[in-house]
């Protein structure tokens, strides 16, 4: 029998020799001073050497703790030494078997089964806001806490949605993996419980001016067509109803090329009853800014020959989706946290703090004017929709200075690709327009 003494005191000697334990477990020293832990037994009518470690890193204790392992691996007709492969083989696949992997597996398999643009952001989201914290991990690995963890970054930057949605698809991809037996238990179901509630009442809209810029950055730098990124900033600098923007005709717009821009809304397109939409004098006039007119150049390449400003990808004829902005808000991973609609509570928030440090008497009015809110005390054919336009043309202007801080040239938005990263499908673009372009000639001034 050996003891730790005997095991320390072994000393190299010209040719290998064996120190030897109870149950044919030995010490095996070699000249160079190596000590290599060795068990002997015999399967199947041959005698085997199983390999258990090296001394010290492998002590005495230890190596007995493994031989008496093997033993009973032995006692149930295994063979130990193929035990023992068939476990690093099946380390070295968990270790391959990373959450990424499974997760692109588990979306290629399943992606035939849902829309293009639903699978596009499925895969989107999971780029965005897993892959980075758990993609290089082993999924079999994978713990509660470590999923919560990436769940809270997505809640600490307001998306409390998109969280959600991201804990279903990582439940999802666990799922998938236990079917193929890459994972045992799905870490991510029972986490819905602990994720913060969602907001409920109005439609979610971002208030705060250094947020709003960061999201309209995130959003434009992400995949879409040119026509919806721009859809995107025309609808940030007009603060109109998304209806309104998919329904824009080139024919609404006047004297954008000089100083009086005007986008000029049918009251038959206007949000209201059919008093509204028949009433004389009922359009909404939208003054334009130096920012709105240069989305609108970056535009006209693609789209000055239609009828629309915005219309669908596959027939011009027709607007664009009206679900095009919400899903690449979503995708930018605002999901829950802003919707197209919200530019308007977000223009009326910072707008109406601005009027009160800085304004003038009436601005508030005369921006509910600008949202084409109707006073109540005035009845709808005595109100003078045209009203304090001098006067609205600066409050335009003073929003489209703060929103558009830091943000790209619209004609960088054209450039962008329109497919995530590895599609080369994307059709080549129109060339932008020459510095001395001017636009048709109009007269919607006012």
């Amino acid at each position: 029998m050996l003891n730790d003494a005997k095991v320390r005191s072994a000393k190299p000697q010209a040719k290998p020799y064996k120190l030897t334990d109870s149950h044919r477990l030995y010490l095996l020293v070699s000249p160079s001073g190596g000590k290599l832990w060795r068990w002997g037994f015999a399967y199947d009518g041959k005698q085997k050497t199983m390999a258990l470690g090296i001394y010290p890193m492998v002590s005495l204790l230890d190596a007995r703790a493994k031989r008496d392992e093997a033993r009973a691996l032995l006692d149930q007709g295994k063979d130990p030494t193929v035990v023992k492969k068939l476990r690093i083989e099946a380390n070295i696949e968990a270790g391959r078997n990373t959450f990424e992997r499974v997760a692109r597996e588990w979306h290629k398999t399943y992606k035939a089964q849902w829309a293009a643009v639903h699978a596009d952001d499925v895969l989107r989201s999971l780029e965005r806001d897993a892959f980075p914290g758990i993609g290089a991990l082993p999924i079999s690995e994978l713990t509660p806490p470590k999923i919560l963890e990436v769940l809270r970054a997505i809640e600490d930057r307001g998306s409390i949605e998109t969280a959600k949605r991201v804990r279903q698809r990582i439940s999802a991809v666990f799922v998938y993996a236990i079917a193929q037996g890459m994972a045992q238990t799905d870490p991510a179901e029972k986490l819905g419980a602990v994720l913060k509630p969602l907001r409920r009442g109005r439609q979610p809209a971002i208030t705060d001016l250094a947020r709003l810029r960061q999201m309209i950055k995130d959003a434009e730098e992400d995949y879409a067509r040119p026509v919806t990124r721009l859809a995107l900033r025309f609808l940030a600098l007009t603060a109109v109803r998304p209806n309104e923007l998919r329904g824009a005709r080139w024919d609404e717009f006047g004297e954008l090329n000089g100083p009086r821009a005007l986008w000029c809304i049918p009251a038959a397109r206007m949000k209201g009853n059919l008093d509204r939409k028949e009433e004389l004098g009922g359009d909404h006039l939208v003054p334009l800014t130096s920012q709105a007119v240069t989305v609108l150049r970056a535009l006209w390449p693609l789209t000055g020959g239609c009828e629309l400003l915005f219309p669908s990808n596959r027939h011009a004829h027709r607007p664009m989706s009206e679900n095009a902005i919400g899903y690449l808000l979503n995708r930018a991973g605002y999901h829950g946290h802003h919707v197209p609609h919200g530019f308007r509570a977000t223009f009326s928030t910072i707008m109406n703090e601005w009027a009160e440090r800085e304004g003038k008497e009436h601005d508030r009015k005369i921006i509910d004017l600008m949202l084409a809110h109707v006073p109540k005390e005035k009845v709808e054919g005595a109100y003078n929709r045209a009203a304090y336009m001098p006067r609205r043309r600066e409050l335009a202007q003073v929003w489209a200075d703060m929103v558009s801080k830091g943000l790209p040239a619209p004609v960088v938005l054209v450039e962008r690709p329109s497919k995530p990263i590895g599609d080369h499908s994307r059709r080549r673009l129109p060339r932008a327009v020459p510095a001395d372009f001017r636009f048709p000639e109009r007269s919607k001034a006012a």
